[in-house]
């Protein structure tokens, strides 16, 4: 990026630091009240839970006599903080201070448990930095709060080895080349960092081996296991043979306990592994994280909480299914888990591990700037063990005329009804629910909420019309536009497409799996016939594979404006049909007609190849992830004032810029549909009333930020900066930064 593209500090009004002397006598301007102070190392620096950004910041303190010895770096605290008792932690002791001010005792230290190593706290800064937040913000994501029962419970033993006597395998990792020899520098103690593309398949890995010994000595996976989850296994005992740490992050928890089942059936000990999720309660959680704090535990396997957790001499970090939604943090900064995990294995030297069953543009990026290597299988192994794909789309189904329209076209339920002769068939729908979108019967126009205009729905058979936003029923609902009460399906959700199935295929078990579903989300189901209709994310294990899998509505999962809309939906169908037997006896129909991107990458199976293509269009257009992004959201005032202070200029060439401001729905800002009373209406005529309210409404508003890669610190420290001034001058309206979105717009 050429000089100037951003504005000098000086050029755009910001306050000189305040000069502090040094080396003085922390005692010489001491407010102790008669309290005696420790004679060594009386000033403790610490981090105070601080929420406004110009007050983030370390802070020194005497350290009172009584508490010399608790008051160690990583501590929890109190301290005195204007007229208020503020939480925080002890960072480090010294002998002086550089606060020109006059210096308080702390008021207590809440636990003598080192919680935060000084490992996780430089990372925690670096996130912070990278984020352009806060590292009060980062500390809440990183520590989960004290159980003090949990803490007076006795600690258990340091393991002396990884628990087991036997070499650790690598037959899962011989058909990717490089595979073993990756497997062999993380066990000497090296650092390689890889992006792999993980082959499908579930059960016993026979690919290259044709022994049925899968006891725990032979590092292979027994059947129900994926064989993701049997490579990884084998990299985590790798690790744990050289003597090192292994922290493995997944998108749920159902991950954790299929990689727990593999750690064990890799001969890895119980007492070794520990789980860490944020949903398991707070005193299992609490306990789960001191276990790997005191190195009890040297290998941790847990959903997005985890990827702070402190794990002793690290030397591999994993991260399971980047394109997941869950691995995203909603709480500021924002960070994702892949940025987190790759901050960390840089900053603390161990190997990283990202691997997916398709591929995210995110991902590819590591691989373009050299920063990761591939690993891979070849075209040969890819196409043995995958299933047959084929897309049946309007062109395909033209021969059989009307019925080529039906949600389930011939070819789909001849291809279901052979294969239940086999074993069960996997049926993803993109929806759940009953009917989640319906409309008017006659005009086609969305049938909307009379109170807060949100789109209606019917949640069961008979049910009545009922609001997805307030949650408000519609007993008596008509159409605005054209007086009429009949409605009709725009979308189908998962229970109406399950009930048509079961009539279709009478006396097949009918199983479904989603979060809204009376069962919630399956983790596995057995070998025997039987129709399985899961959402995506949702699917369930079989325990021999599926004989097929039918991909419905695959113009709806393409149908989005996002960027990440191709990529999301591949990623969608390849997690699925990784699920299914090998071909030619498994197979995978995708019904619709997606985008012809990711729908010839599905049949190609290549995901790799869509990502570099997805890249290199982006790289063109100045989009991320080939540039530095941050979104500006809130009120137009605000956003306006903190997008100022920034000082970025324009600069075509290397597309640099300020883009904006726009109008946003309230979702976006974090209002909610309940936040200022309702949402804009979607569809082209609408309704008076939607009008009116969309008229009356004070929306919101996104500037994006856009810089090259070289300049992203820059730019994070400028808005940083500038959320500083806003705290400080306590300048009215709501702003949210958000660097690296998941969307532009």
């Amino acid at each position: 990026m050429p000089d100037g593209a951003l504005l000098a500090l000086d050029e755009v009004g910001a306050a000189p630091a305040r000069g502090r002397g040094r080396g003085e006598n922390p005692l010489d301007k001491a407010e102790t009240n008669g309290i005696p102070i420790s004679a060594t190392l009386p000033v403790a620096r610490v981090v105070l839970d601080l929420q406004p950004a110009h007050l983030d910041q370390p802070y020194d303190y005497l350290v009172p006599a009584t508490m010399a010895e608790e008051a160690q770096p990583g501590v929890r605290i109190k301290a005195r903080f204007g007229r208020q008792d503020v939480a925080g932690y002890v960072v480090a002791r010294q002998e002086t201070s550089d606060h020109d001010g006059r210096l308080v005792p702390l008021r207590k230290v809440v636990s003598g448990e080192q919680v935060l190593t000084p490992q996780v706290l430089e990372l925690c800064r670096a996130v912070a930095d990278r984020y352009a937040g806060t590292l009060a913000d980062v500390l809440r994501l990183a520590l989960p709060p004290r159980h003090a029962r949990v803490e007076k419970e006795p600690a258990a033993e340091q393991p002396a080895t990884d628990g087991s006597t036997t070499p650790p395998g690598s037959s899962a990792w011989a058909p990717y080349r490089g595979g073993e020899a990756y497997l062999r520098r993380i066990q000497a103690g090296e650092a390689p960092r890889a992006v792999w593309s993980a082959l499908s398949g579930v059960g016993t890995d026979t690919s290259t081996d044709t022994s049925t010994d899968t006891s725990p000595a032979s590092g292979r996976a027994g059947n129900g296991t994926p064989h993701w989850a049997a490579a990884v296994a084998q990299a985590v005992r790798a690790c744990t043979a050289g003597g090192r740490g292994v922290l493995m992050v997944v998108p749920d928890a159902r991950d954790v306990a299929r990689v727990t089942a593999a750690l064990a059936g890799a001969g890895l000990d119980e007492d070794d592994v520990v789980r860490l999720l944020a949903d398991d309660g707070p005193a299992p959680r609490y306990r789960a994280f001191l276990r790997a704090l005191r190195g009890t535990a040297r290998v941790v396997v847990g959903t997005r909480a985890a990827m702070f957790a402190p794990v002793a001499d690290l030397g591999l970090v994993v991260l399971w299914g980047d394109g997941e939604e869950t691995l995203a943090e909603p709480h500021a900064p924002y960070p994702h888990a892949r940025e987190v995990l790759a901050l960390r294995a840089e900053r603390e030297g161990a190997a990283f591990l990202l691997g997916s069953p398709g591929r995210t543009v995110q991902a590819q990026a590591l691989l373009a700037s050299g920063w990761a290597r591939e690993l891979a299988a070849t075209r040969d192994v890819v196409r043995s063990r995958a299933p047959r794909v084929r897309a049946l789309t309007s062109v395909e189904l033209a021969r059989d005329g009307a019925a080529a329209a039906a949600r389930l076209p011939s070819a789909a339920w001849k291809a279901a009804r052979d294969a239940l002769e086999h074993g069960p068939v996997l049926v993803q729908v993109p929806r759940s629910g009953y009917l989640p979108v319906v409309a008017c019967s006659r005009c086609r126009v969305a049938a909307r909420c009379g109170h807060c205009h949100g789109p209606l729905g019917l949640p069961h058979a008979d049910g009545a019309p009922q609001c997805t936003w307030c949650g408000r029923l519609a007993g008596g609902w008509h159409c605005e536009e054209c007086g009429w009460t009949g409605l009709r399906s725009v979308r189908v959700g998962s229970a109406r497409t399950a009930e048509e199935l079961g009539r279709a295929f009478t006396g097949v078990p009918v199983r479904l799996s989603s979060a809204s579903a009376p069962g919630g989300v399956l983790d596995a189901v057995p070998a025997t016939p039987a129709l399985v209709v899961a959402t995506p994310g949702a699917e369930p294990v079989a325990e021999t594979g599926y004989a097929t899998a039918l991909l419905l509505d695959a113009a709806v999962m393409t149908g989005g404006t996002g960027l990440a809309a191709g990529t999301e939906a591949l990623h969608r169908w390849l997690a699925a049909a990784s699920l299914v037997r090998p071909g030619p006896r498994g197979q995978v129909l995708l019904v619709g007609d997606g985008a012809p991107g990711p729908t010839q990458a599905l049949v190609r199976w290549d995901p790799a190849g869509f990502a570099e293509r997805e890249l290199d269009e982006r790289a063109e257009l100045h989009l991320p992830p080939a540039v530095r992004v941050a979104a500006v959201t809130g009120d137009r005032t605000a956003v306006d004032a903190v997008v100022a202070r920034v000082g970025l200029r324009e600069d075509p060439g290397t597309g640099s810029g300020v883009l904006g401001p726009v109008e946003v729905d309230p979702d976006a800002a974090g209002r909610g549909p309940a936040g200022r009373g309702t949402g804009a209406p979607s569809g082209g005529r609408g309704s008076g009333a939607g009008r009116a309210a969309v008229q009356a409404l004070d929306l919101p508003v996104r500037t994006v930020l856009r810089v090259p890669l070289t300049q992203g610190d820059e730019m994070a420290r400028r808005l940083k900066a500038s959320l500083a001034v806003r705290s400080a001058r306590r300048e009215g309206g709501t702003v949210r930064v958000q660097l690296d979105p998941k969307e532009m717009l």
